[in-house]
């Protein structure tokens, strides 16, 4: 009996690109991202999780990918639930801008969707192999299935990567859309910091490097990052050294362990069931 294979399966490119375990680092880069948004600072200030518990964050954010990827439908269809509740009372006047947030706001919904998605795509790209148009656009289109899921407006996001990216760095332009807010300096300082689990750690200075220094500029500037050539020169040889080796990895050091318990339940177990570490 096979299990499950949930909203994609095996063949998809939401199976190809998320698997891999260097594109989490596009979760760091795309929570600098997130929080450079004001309005999704807002949200973010009133339920005080960044400074709770800044590495359950980042693992919410990552986590329904995770899940809406390489768990049962079922499973997918719980997390989305899950989280669209919680951001059901995420409403209110921000402090700073005057305007309304609203966690379940079109447009705020597609931007954290966005961040996460052109960010996933950057790092697959820098670090496993380059994606034709059509394999981006088919992410794209496969990864509305998650949008959906999460409430946004599938008839209102942009119809390719590419223009999903420039929808992205056109409103990143807009004058005073991003801001240096006091969450923004607080998920500065905890991709920084760390405060990650212990075997993380040893990692964690090499993530949050590329997660600052592959920010698009826009977002440098806010959070005063300065570009300069040994920074590049690093990061470029970083990732490209680590494109190298990564055929050589064993898939436990290459694969999320998402994507392993999806093939085991594809092939030997298929009651075996998605562990969604947002619920710890």
């Amino acid at each position: 009996m096979q299990g499950d294979p949930g909203y994609f399966g095996p063949k998809s490119m939401m199976w190809k690109v998320n698997k891999e375990i260097t594109v989490l680092f596009g979760g760091a880069r795309a929570l600098l991202m997130h929080a450079a948004h004001p309005l999704i600072a807002a949200g973010a200030r009133q339920t005080s999780f960044y400074q709770r518990d800044p590495w359950k964050r980042l693992i919410r954010t990552l986590s329904l990918q995770n899940s809406v990827t390489f768990g049962t439908k079922d499973e997918a269809d719980e997390s989305a639930l899950r989280i669209n509740k919680l951001h059901e009372v995420i409403k209110g006047k921000d402090k700073i801008t005057g305007d309304i947030y609203d966690a379940l706001d079109h447009e705020q919904l597609l931007w954290v969707h966005a961040c996460l998605q052109i960010s996933s795509i950057y790092f697959y790209e820098r670090t496993v192999k380059q994606l034709t148009e059509y394999e981006k656009d088919q992410y794209h289109l496969e990864n509305m299935v998650a949008a959906e899921l999460v409430l946004v407006n599938k008839s209102l996001i942009p119809k390719t990567h590419n223009n999903l990216k420039k929808w992205v760095i056109d409103k990143s332009r807009e004058k005073d859309f991003l801001l240096l807010t006091d969450v923004a300096e607080d998920v500065y300082e905890i991709i920084k910091k760390g405060p990650v689990p212990i075997h993380i750690k040893p990692i964690w200075p090499f993530i949050a490097f590329t997660a600052f220094n592959t920010l698009p500029k826009e977002f440098k500037e806010i959070y005063g990052i300065k570009e300069t050539r040994s920074k590049i020169f690093l990061l470029n040889f970083n990732l490209k050294l680590l494109k190298i080796i990564r055929p050589m990895l064993p898939p436990f050091f290459r694969l999320i362990a998402p994507a392993r318990w999806a093939k085991q339940r594809l092939t030997n177990n298929p009651s075996l069931k998605f562990k969604d570490k947002s619920k710890t």
